[in-house]
C-alpha cells in the first residue's frame, strides 16, 4: 500500500507589482509559494504623491498577514517613477526598477496580449515573485541634478537651431522685416549665454563629486568625448546602475540590431532606435572625432563597416555603439582609458554602484587630492 503524504502548501515571499504614470499608479500583490504557485491577493490603485505613497504602506500592511519578505516591483517610467522608489527605498523596502523593454519581453513570453495598468501590475508581481531581482541602489543626487542640467543644454541648443533658422529664412525672403531679425539676433545671444552658463554649470557639478569626477577623467581620454558628452552618458544611465551587462545597455540606447530575413526574403538590418535618444544625439560627434583623430581601434571598426555596407553612416553608428560600451566597461572597471586596451580579454572587477558617493573609493581620492 501506498501512503500519499498530503502537506500544506508555504508561502514563500509576497510581491508587489507596480504600474506608474504620472498622477497614479496601479498595484498588484501577490503570493507565491513553495509549488511556484503565484496567486493575486489584492489590487489596487493610488494618487502619485506622498499620501498615496503611505496609503500603500498601509493596504501592504492590511493584506500581508505573514511575516515574509515583500519585494516592490515597477518599471524606469521616465520620472514618474522615481519620488516613490526613493520613498520605499527610504522605507527599508526592498525594491527592484526594470527596464521596460525587459518587462514587455517577459510578459508576452508568458502569454499576455492585452496591456492596461492593472494587468501590467499583475505581470510586474508575477515577475517580482518567481524571479530574484536585483535590488535598485539610488544613484547620487549629483547625477539627477547632472541629468536636470543636461537635458536643459539640449534644450536651448534646439531653441538656437530652431531660431538660427528662422532667422535664416526671414534673411533671405523677399520682404525682411528687421524687427523681428533684430529680435531673433537678440534671442540668439541670449541662448548663448545660457548655453555658456550650462557649460560650466555641468563642469563644476562632476567636478564637486570625487567619484563622477575620476571617472570624467578616465573616459574623457578617449579622443572626441567631452565633459558634456560623458555627462550625458553618465546621467542618462544613471550611471549604469540599472545595467549588468553591455548587451543591456545596447538595447536601451537602441543600438541593437534587427535583421529582417525569411526564407529567401532579405530585407534591411537596421539598429531598433527603440531607445534612449539623448545618447545616440550626443555619441555622434564624439563617434565623428574618434574616426578621425587616428584612434586604430575606432578606425579600424569604421573601415570594415564601410567596406562591407558602403554607408558611411553605419560605419559611425557602429563606432557609437563601440564608444558607448567602452564607456560602461572603463566605468565598471573604474580604469582609464587605453587606446592599446583589448576589454574583452579582461575580468570585469566588482562593479561600482553607479556614481553614487561609494566611500572607500571617494575617501582614497580625496586623501590623494589632499
Amino acid at each position: 500500500m501506498i501512503t500519499i503524504i498530503c502537506k500544506s502548501m508555504k508561502n514563500l515571499k509576497y510581491s508587489v507589482g507596480i504600474d506608474i504614470s504620472m498622477k497614479d499608479f496601479a498595484c498588484c500583490l501577490s503570493v507565491i509559494n513553495d509549488q511556484q504557485d503565484v496567486k493575486v491577493k489584492a489590487s489596487h490603485k493610488f494618487a502619485n504623491n506622498k499620501a498615496g505613497f503611505q496609503s500603500l504602506l498601509e493596504w501592504i500592511k492590511s493584506h500581508c498577514k505573514e511575516p515574509l519578505p515583500i519585494a516592490f516591483v515597477m518599471e524606469a517610467t521616465g520620472v514618474y517613477h522615481e519620488q516613490l522608489a526613493w520613498f520605499l527605498h527610504g522605507k527599508d523596502q526592498k525594491v527592484s526598477i526594470m527596464l521596460p523593454n525587459k518587462a514587455k519581453k517577459y510578459l508576452q513570453a508568458d502569454g499576455n496580449r492585452s496591456k492596461n495598468d492593472k494587468i501590467d501590475a499583475r505581470g510586474l508581481a508575477k515577475i517580482g515573485a518567481e524571479k530574484k531581482l536585483e535590488l535598485w541602489t539610488p544613484p547620487s543626487k549629483e547625477l539627477y541634478t547632472l541629468r536636470d542640467y543636461t537635458r536643459q543644454h539640449q534644450s536651448l541648443n534646439e531653441m538656437r537651431t530652431a531660431t538660427a533658422n528662422q532667422l535664416h529664412s526671414i534673411e533671405h525672403s523677399q520682404f525682411q522685416n528687421k524687427d523681428i531679425i533684430k529680435q531673433l539676433k537678440s534671442t540668439l545671444k541670449l541662448i548663448e549665454k545660457h548655453l555658456k552658463e550650462m557649460d560650466g554649470i555641468i563642469a563644476k557639478v562632476i567636478k564637486s563629486d570625487p567619484v563622477l569626477n575620476q571617472h570624467h577623467k578616465n573616459i574623457c581620454e578617449i579622443k572626441g568625448f567631452s565633459t558634456l558628452s560623458f555627462a550625458v552618458v553618465a546621467a542618462e544611465t544613471n550611471g549604469f546602475i540599472l545595467f549588468d551587462n553591455a548587451a543591456s545597455l545596447v538595447k536601451y540606447a537602441g543600438y541593437d540590431v534587427i535583421e529582417n530575413e525569411s526564407g529567401k526574403h532579405t530585407g534591411k538590418t537596421k539598429i531598433s532606435k527603440k531607445g534612449n535618444s539623448r545618447i545616440r544625439r550626443i555619441l555622434h560627434m564624439p563617434a565623428l572625432c574618434a574616426v578621425r583623430n587616428d584612434q586604430p581601434q575606432f578606425q579600424k571598426l569604421f573601415k570594415r563597416v564601410y567596406d562591407r555596407t558602403g554607408i558611411k553612416m553605419k560605419g559611425y553608428v557602429a563606432v557609437q555603439k563601440k564608444l558607448l560600451v567602452m564607456m560602461y566597461y572603463l566605468w565598471k572597471k573604474n580604469e582609464k582609458y587605453d587606446p592599446k586596451f583589448d576589454h574583452t580579454k579582461k575580468t570585469i572587477a566588482p562593479a561600482m554602484p553607479g556614481a553614487t558617493l561609494d566611500e572607500p573609493l571617494k575617501e582614497a581620492l580625496i586623501e590623494q587630492q589632499n
